[in-house]
């Protein structure tokens, strides 16, 4: 009990006089009694030799990289530089006309190979409603709008789409089927031997032949209907003159037509020619 009250009594006699009050002296407040003391973050210094580059930049750099420099986020970063060359980037298919030749052929071959002559079967037309006063069994291509219609009655045709010449190559007329050839062989003329001197004298007939598994000739024009050999151009102004098919839809046209059957060529259907009042080029 008394050893209890002695030390309640030294705690209080030495918590007076520790206190300003007690002593007379005042001390300024110090801002870290009210809040806490402010915090520094610890930046570690950056090392270099603690950075390298990944080893794809080094030595295989993507091919999406286009030569873009590094941020500027580390020093001396002209030491990692990525190397000048790059993967190539594919481009846009060219046209048969306009591929490469392959490599070892001579550049001016007189004779080149078109390649196996497999059976294509027929690929049947969408048949649409045409309102027209063009005969049954005339083929009419419109170039704008991509199509060759044959006319079966005055209110219907067959469509098929087809590729047109590019700028510079098209043509509005009328001709005649003058001669269906199957797997024709091809003679570029000389001015497109001129513009591209890797192209060939002649090339026999086959799939890599670009006149495809057959051509309707039109009078006695250079100009054809006929086959390709790359889909992807059609719907498209790609050829020098003459309208491409799908190998399928060609052997289809040319087993619904004989020599002589008119052709005509324009440049636009009027828009009362189709039931639904749209426009030839629109409709795709």
């Amino acid at each position: 009990m008394s050893s209890r009250f002695t030390l309640k009594v030294a705690c209080a006699a030495m918590t007076a006089f520790a206190s300003p009050a007690a002593s007379g002296q005042s001390y300024p407040p110090s801002p870290y009694w009210s809040e806490s003391p402010p915090r520094q973050r610890y930046v570690r210094p950056f090392r270099e030799e603690e950075w390298a580059p990944p080893p794809s930049w080094r030595e295989a750099p993507s091919p999406w990289y286009r030569g873009e420099p590094y941020p500027p986020r580390y020093p001396d970063v002209e030491r990692y530089a990525r190397p000048q060359e790059r993967a190539p980037v594919p481009s846009t298919p060219l046209s048969p006309y306009e591929r490469p030749q392959a490599s070892g052929e001579p550049p001016s071959a007189a004779l080149r190979d078109g390649g196996p002559r497999p059976d294509v079967q027929p690929i049947p037309p969408r048949a649409v409603p045409f309102n027209s006063g063009y005969a049954p069994g005339t083929i009419v291509i419109e170039t704008q709008g991509r199509q060759l219609l044959l006319i079966v009655s005055r209110h219907s045709a067959l469509r098929y789409p087809i590729s047109v010449g590019r700028d510079g190559f098209q043509w509005t007329g009328s001709e005649k089927i003058s001669r269906i050839a199957e797997w024709p062989d091809w003679h570029p003329p000389a001015d497109m031997r001129r513009r591209d001197p890797s192209l060939p004298e002649k090339m026999t007939g086959g799939l890599r032949n670009p006149l495809g598994a057959k051509a309707l000739y039109l009078g006695n024009t250079l100009y054809r209907i006929h086959g390709t050999n790359d889909a992807r151009t059609i719907g498209y102004a790609s050829s020098s003159g003459c309208f491409r098919m799908l190998n399928g839809h060609v052997v289809d046209l040319a087993e619904r037509v004989r020599v002589g059957t008119p052709v005509v060529v324009i440049d636009r259907l009027p828009r009362s020619a189709f039931a639904d009042g749209r426009e030839g080029s629109r409709w795709r």
